[in-house]
């Protein structure tokens, strides 16, 4: 292993440990479960997350979401949109070659960043992770892990492989009200000056 690799590999090691850190942090002060993650670009984080379920008592606030919010308002002039501070635009960058997207372009969200998370995120947090368009994930502990502790997300990426009307954890009612659903569609299409993300 070169020195360049060694270094890289402690530096990787040291976003992880902050990662676990937040998440007991998170534990000890009772704000939710044991999760915690850091957004990394260029070498420094630019956001930090935990579980903060409990503190809030919204259950979307796991530690994924919670960085990939933290970084975004830290580095995207859009984040307060419908503010004074609105500043402009989201930046675009081109499809990535190979891509299935069949979008030529899309906003840069954090393209160009890696997360650090203490545990393998939950169906939620991994969506969240592609709509961001992180590029690498790195995490500690498997979904088993988390199963043991009470955190069993697993079933929900089994539920989502299965057809909506077989779907055990939610019934799901596809095209209810579908025509009158589809004008906000519309809406979207005929707005001159949309902004694609």
């Amino acid at each position: 292993m070169s020195a360049t690799d060694f270094e890289s590999r402690e530096l990787k090691k040291q976003f992880m440990q902050e990662a676990t850190r937040l998440a007991i942090e998170s534990v000890e002060k009772g704000w939710g479960g044991p999760f915690g993650a850091v957004i990394v670009k260029d070498g420094k984080i630019i956001g930090r997350g935990q579980n903060r379920v409990l503190l809030t008592g919204i259950p979307v606030y796991h530690a994924e979401v919670t960085a990939i919010i933290d970084a975004c308002s830290r580095i995207n002039s859009k984040a307060l949109l419908g503010s004074d501070c609105h500043e402009g635009t989201l930046k675009m960058i081109p499809r990535p070659e190979g891509s299935s997207d069949p979008a030529p372009e899309r906003a840069q969200m954090l393209k160009g960043c890696d997360l650090y998370v203490n545990g393998a995120p939950c169906p939620m947090c991994m969506s969240a992770i592609y709509w961001a368009r992180i590029d690498r994930v790195y995490f500690g502990t498997r979904l088993s892990d988390a199963s043991r502790i009470g955190f069993d997300d697993e079933f929900q990426y089994l539920d989502f492989r299965l057809p909506w009307d077989e779907r055990k954890a939610i019934q799901c009612f596809p095209d209810f009200e579908r025509e009158h659903a589809l004008e906000a569609c519309e809406a979207w299409t005929n707005k001159p000056d949309r902004h694609p993300y």
